[in-house]
């Protein structure tokens, strides 16, 4: 029995070969979960999208596979059979800056605070939309292609809608006005700045911003925030820049 082979139309062999290129480049997600209808539920939603996905079911696999493959983006549950995923982060965090997000059940800000510390981008709470996975994934995403398109020139401006940063004049800008800031206050925007999309817990602040992480501090860092989002925020009842998580931190979100 012989097969016939019949050359495939041109258009369709361009659309095949755009879906390829487009597969291809998308993020490489390792999945690392150890309940199967939640990797069930991430891996169907992140295949319906098109998305690239390695799936580890313990920490030490996870370990394994994120220093072999060099995934884009990891999600993460804390939760492992084997190895906390607090550990996860940390021993992943020695060697790597990949964009690392919690999804895990655990939801008091105490666990937040440690996974955030530890070195994680962001944290969902389980039970999740997949709306809301999707939304997180593109907030990393965008912030993946602004370190890969900055060219060395660029590094020293920083631009986020109408907010503007000269980190070599030491200036900021809103609408093309400067902004007059004290140097607390340019601190912190240029730390936000410099971690646009993530949240930023409030020791992580003070310890950068004031060298320790005292209680005392965070009283501080509220006064001096909420000056900065008088600067900044045309409303700042209703942030556009500076998003607050209650009892865990501070995130500047893109516009």
């Amino acid at each position: 029995m012989f097969l016939i082979m019949f050359p495939m139309e041109p258009y369709l062999l361009l659309h095949y070969q755009l879906r390829r290129y487009n597969y291809m480049n998308k993020p490489l997600i390792l999945v690392v979960e150890d309940d199967s209808s939640v990797k069930n539920l991430i891996t169907t939603t992140l295949k319906t999208h098109d998305y690239r996905y390695l799936v580890a079911g313990n920490g030490e696999t996870a370990i394994l596979e994120a220093s072999s493959h060099n995934p884009d983006i990891v999600l993460l549950d804390l939760g492992l059979p084997d190895i906390d995923g607090v550990e996860v982060i940390r021993r992943i965090r020695s060697w790597s800056t990949m964009p690392i997000i919690v999804i895990s059940a655990r939801s008091e800000d105490t666990d937040k605070i440690d996974a955030l510390d530890a070195g994680a981008d962001d944290y969902l709470t389980k039970p999740f939309s997949v709306e809301e996975l999707l939304a997180r994934l593109r907030v990393v995403q965008r912030r993946l292609a602004m370190i890969k398109n900055d060219s060395p020139a660029e590094a020293s401006v920083f631009v986020n809608g109408a907010l503007r940063i000269d980190y070599a004049a030491g200036c900021a800008y809103l609408d093309e006005e400067e902004l007059h800031l004290t140097p607390i206050e340019y601190k912190l925007l240029c730390l936000l700045a410099h971690n646009v999309g993530k949240v930023l817990t409030h020791s992580y602040i003070t310890r950068e911003i004031w060298g320790a992480a005292w209680e005392g501090d965070v009283a501080s860092l509220r006064v001096f925030m909420a000056s900065l989002r008088k600067k900044i925020e045309k409303n700042p009842s209703q942030p556009q820049y500076i998003q607050t998580h209650v009892g865990v931190g501070y995130r500047m979100m893109k516009r």
